[in-house]
């Protein structure tokens, strides 16, 4: 529901963005992961079912990564380029499985909101209060708080234009890394 809004955002501001995706939303939202991809976005799988890997044997690690991949790459048309497991949680099993998929594993560092909701005006405000040259933000249109999409929504313009005023180039991802 929120990812075509935050599209829409991204698209009017000029920026390339980076979309973590879920494979089995990927698949099931096929037009709009085509659409993340022919804008010129960058594509991460982010697990099959966005299952702890912490709690995954090697099998059912590689199985969530593996999938996931499959299906980003068939609804976007283009393989995912990176790789961010659920809530940073990694095993060692991963490790291996990224290198066979020869993506790799991307982290953030900046999240203007946590497991609590933060209003847009705050998220805005320490979204760029923590920029930093070559930050990554982990910003949600999906899952994790309840109204997260929403609230993302109404913030990214004031963000954007927040890191602009600062003095900051938005790039995509595989520019920055």
């Amino acid at each position: 529901e929120w990812t075509p809004r935050v599209l829409d955002v991204l698209e009017r501001e000029g920026v390339r963005g980076a979309f973590f995706l879920i494979g089995r939303r990927a698949d099931r939202a096929a037009p709009v992961t085509r659409r993340i991809a022919e804008a010129g976005h960058d594509l991460g799988n982010h697990t099959w079912s966005h299952t702890s890997l912490w709690r995954s044997g090697p099998r059912e690690t590689e199985r969530e990564i593996v999938q996931g991949h499959g299906a980003i790459a068939d609804a976007a048309g283009r393989a995912p380029a990176f790789f961010r497991p659920p809530w940073g949680k990694t095993n060692l099993a991963m490790f291996a499985t990224l290198r066979r998929c020869d993506v790799p594993c991307v982290f953030w560092t900046v999240q203007p909101e946590g497991r609590r909701p933060v209003t847009p005006a705050e998220q805005s405000r320490r979204g760029t209060a923590r920029a930093r040259a070559g930050a990554i933000y982990d910003l949600h249109d999906a899952d994790g708080v309840p109204g997260a999409g929403s609230r993302l929504v109404a913030y990214l313009p004031a963000l954007i234009k927040g890191l602009r005023a600062e003095g900051y180039s938005l790039v995509p991802l595989r520019d920055l890394l």
